[in-house]
């Protein structure tokens, strides 16, 4: 399957006549073009162009696809208008993903709120660790941490919310009988196959190197709610449970920035305008709540 993306860097490529004029007309950078271009040859299984000293020519191949990624383009261009024109309405299918516990434990009252205020949009959120494709319309809109701004595709278009962090938690009532001397070990919970961290070592409570896997978040929280051990959450998670308390001498750790990201014409359509500016305002407000600064624990 051809991606229509890639067509746009070849139709850039083939009416700038060079590579460096085809980034500064997509805005990208010399690198991204090349490896565009590669993939379209690849998939075609042909070579479109000639690089000669005054620029890039379209070998014979080139020419036929050229001929073809016009008529993708006009087509393009007149779905994108009928359906823009469409979609300016506030109804229709809004797609959301976001990583896991951000639905369950801070943002279904806002969604809550926003599908009130607008009946006609069908919400439908998607909960994971992996990020969907935008590009290939696997949701509209985007809930990311990013922990390098750099490592965002230059595709997607993107509101920079607040920054999250992260502590180590366990519960109140292990942490007591720890300090009151109980012999039972601790253990370190995680929801993946990495061993201890080397900064959790550094704290008070000495967790033994045996952890506890889950590959399921909820089940990490309840895990430590348990008393099982120590387990690393996000500040909005373990700050507002109050079977929860922070590990004594462990920093909070940074995960990265939150970032809004949507694709194209997309976030030309009202329901995701909407949708981006209200939720962007609603995340501002949860900033304390988010760098583990709203409340106090012992």
């Amino acid at each position: 399957m051809i991606d229509w993306d890639d067509v746009r860097y070849f139709l850039a490529v083939a009416r700038g006549g060079s590579v460096r004029a085809a980034a500064e007309r997509l805005g990208v950078n010399h690198s991204t073009v090349l490896r565009r271009i590669a993939q379209l040859e690849e998939r075609l299984g042909v070579h479109m162009f000639e690089k000669l000293p005054s620029g890039y020519r379209l070998t014979a191949a080139g020419e036929e696809v050229l001929e073809f990624a016009d008529q993708m383009e006009a087509s393009s261009h007149l779905l994108e208008t009928r359906v823009f024109g469409r979609d300016q309405s506030a109804s229709g299918l809004l797609r959301v993903t976001l990583p896991p516990f951000f639905p369950t434990h801070l943002l279904m009252p806002d969604f809550a709120d926003f599908a009130r205020m607008h009946p006609d949009i069908e919400m439908e959120i998607l909960s994971s660790g992996e990020p969907a494709n935008l590009t290939n319309r696997e949701a509209d809109v985007a809930i990311r941490i990013v922990s390098d701004r750099k490592t965002l595709p230059l595709n997607l278009h993107g509101l920079k919310g607040p920054e999250l962090f992260g502590g180590v938690y366990m519960s109140r009532d292990r942490l007591a009988a720890w300090r009151a001397g109980a012999p039972d070990p601790i253990r370190w919970i995680v929801i993946d196959n990495h061993g201890l961290p080397n900064w959790a070592r550094e704290g008070e409570v000495r967790v033994t190197e045996v952890p506890f896997r889950t590959p399921d978040a909820e089940a990490q929280l309840v895990a430590a709610r348990q008393g099982i051990g120590m387990t690393k959450l996000p500040c909005f998670v373990g700050d507002a449970d109050p079977l929860l308390v922070r590990a004594p001498g462990i920093d909070l750790h940074m995960y990265g920035t939150l970032w809004l990201l949507t694709q194209g014409e997309t976030r030309k359509t009202k329901r995701v305008r909407l949708f981006t500016e209200f939720v962007s305002r609603r995340l501002a407000a949860y900033a304390p709540l988010l760098a583990g600064l709203s409340i106090s624990r012992d």
